[in-house]
């Protein structure tokens, strides 16, 4: 009966993803192109901060991820909502106004319940949408790396990962042996030497947080999903570094290691998930830019920063959960208020001169990150409402360079 209807939702969602017939392959050379990249996150894995509305609209304080909405609002009504937004959150267009924007990459986040649930309350129906987004990439000239950003029993307990936790509960049972499993069947298919003109890297899982897993284990799965995409062909492999420093995973996955080849390293960084992060001046956030940049530095692996924001508070709605408030505005538990949310979400209400700010951070991070790194890929394409996080609504404004190599203030880190 699932078998049928994800096939029905195929059927129903075919023509509306169906991309213009014009193919252009371009190069990209890991090791000397730069990455400068947009995530499509909120898509194939739901997230409330980049799309409040459709949890707001369901009236209900006991959906707060994509698991419990398949949980609460059962598996038909979860498909009839998922369905529409898959169909509506992302289009051609999208990927066109990307390319036209000067991007190179877009990286896609999906959940491992797109390939199987393991009997996890998900719905299944966003695999198809991964091979629209492939054609969608050729036909404008863009490359995509496929983040595996959920594994079963959550690999960081956030809500970004499909199950919002206190802890996470990957790595008990059998859920490394289903990741892998799940990794099989995406390598199986993208890893396949005629998607390689469009797709330049498999990330492993995203942000596992390695502090409250076991490292061993961790490095385990990591050997043994890359040992997964080499049985099908040499395309690159993608690890996080687990929020610590790229160059502690060094002599891992090398040359020297087994001769492994074509293994990148993906860091995170974000200032805006600590009271005292989000206390900074503009200048400050800029400044820590500069003084962090260092630690890249020694890394013996293609490193780039994955997911990385303009956001210098965490004002968006629901950023910090569903029905959880900001550390700025001192609506998060446990926090004192900094400033006002009232205008942060809204770049039509922010001055000239938190534009600039607003801008100067913004090229700080791509400066320093494509010094120290292979490059960037910026957290988010577009939002329903947080204009801090959106490239679609900052290149409006006049705050995201454009070109992508524009700048407006001078050499900030010196």
């Amino acid at each position: 009966m699932i078998l049928k209807r994800v096939l029905a939702a195929a059927l129903v969602c075919g023509s509306a993803l169906a991309a213009p017939a014009t193919k252009r392959s371009v190069a990209f050379n890991w090791g000397s192109e730069k990455i400068r990249g947009v995530n499509i996150g909120g898509w194939l894995v739901l997230e409330p901060w980049i799309t409040p509305s459709l949890f707001d609209g369901l009236g209900r304080n006991d959906v707060v991820d994509e698991y419990t909405l398949g949980q609460k609002l059962g598996h038909d009504a979860a498909l009839a909502t998922l369905r529409k937004h898959w169909d509506s959150w992302v289009t051609w267009q999208d990927f066109k106004k990307i390319a036209d924007s000067g991007f190179n990459i877009v990286r896609i986040p999906i959940g491992y319940w797109a390939y199987d649930t393991f009997g996890a309350p998900y719905v299944q129906g966003a695999a198809v949408y991964m091979d629209a987004a492939v054609d969608w990439a050729r036909s404008v000239g863009l490359k995509i790396i496929i983040d595996l950003h959920g594994a079963p029993g959550s690999q960081n307990g956030y809500d970004n990962s499909g199950q919002r936790l206190a802890s996470p509960t990957w790595q008990s049972g059998d859920t490394v042996k289903q990741t892998l499993q799940v990794l099989m069947t995406i390598s199986e298919k993208y890893a396949q030497t005629k998607y390689q003109d469009v797709i330049v890297g498999i990330q492993l899982l995203n942000e596992p947080l390695m502090d409250k897993l076991n490292a061993d284990v961790l490095r385990q799965f990591y050997r043994d999903g890359y040992g997964q995409v080499r049985t099908v062909s040499d395309t690159p492999v993608i690890l996080h570094d687990g929020f610590h420093p790229p160059n502690t995973w060094n002599a891992f996955l090398t040359p020297s290691d087994n001769n492994a080849q074509n293994v990148a390293m993906d860091h995170h960084e974000y200032q805006v998930f600590d009271p005292s992060l989000v206390a900074m001046t503009p200048q400050q956030h800029v400044q820590l830019v500069c003084s962090s940049a260092e630690s890249y530095n020694g890394a013996d692996k293609w490193t780039f920063v994955g997911e990385w924001t303009g956001a210098m508070t965490d004002c968006a709605k629901y950023l910090n959960g569903f029905g959880v408030g900001a550390r700025y505005d001192g609506t998060y538990p446990g926090t004192t208020k900094v400033g006002d949310c009232s205008w942060q979400n809204d770049v039509s209400k922010w001055s000239q001169q938190y534009k600039d700010q607003t801008r100067a951070y913004i090229e700080a991070q791509m400066t320093a990150y494509e010094a120290k790194t292979q490059g960037w890929i910026w957290w988010n394409f577009k939002t329903e409402g947080a204009a801090e996080w959106d490239a679609f609504k900052l290149i409006d404004a006049g705050v995201f360079p454009q070109p992508l190599t524009s700048r407006t203030s001078a050499a900030i880190c010196g």
